[in-house]
């Protein structure tokens, strides 16, 4: 079961984003910036397009993620306005794992814990909120 965060920020121009080819989502500009400003302690994958926004994938601490992101826009609205935006993480478990109901997916979990605090601390991401 994946975890979501849900935040407000105009961080992002999504009007500079290249178009999702399976869906019209936006959301690319968040994991290209985590992708940079992580580069230095995190592998994170390029992202590539699915039908619910974008998504990313790394490994931290030995476990295998998916991070994925969309932002709340529509055409017309103001692209560099302050928007809603859903980063989620999902963890990569094994059929065993899953079978046994082990290494599930927790707002505890250590990567999730780990971009929970870098969104909270950047000044220009507001209203962080778990749900």
């Amino acid at each position: 079961m994946n975890q979501v965060i849900h935040f407000r920020t105009s961080l992002f121009d999504v009007s500079k984003e290249r178009k999702n080819p399976i869906n019209p989502i936006y959301g690319l500009s968040l994991l290209e910036w985590l992708r940079k400003e992580l580069s230095d302690e995190l592998a994170i994958s390029e992202p590539d397009a699915e039908d619910w926004g974008w998504y990313s994938e790394l490994e931290y601490e030995g476990n295998n993620y998916l991070i994925g992101s969309c932002a709340f826009f529509e055409q017309g609205d103001d692209p560099t306005a302050e928007l809603e935006w859903v980063f989620q993480v999902d963890k990569h478990r094994s059929f065993k794992e899953k079978l046994l109901g082990k290494n599930k997916m927790s707002t505890s979990d250590g990567c999730f814990v780990y971009f929970k605090e870098l969104l909270e601390k950047h000044p220009d991401i507001k209203e962080v909120q778990i749900g």
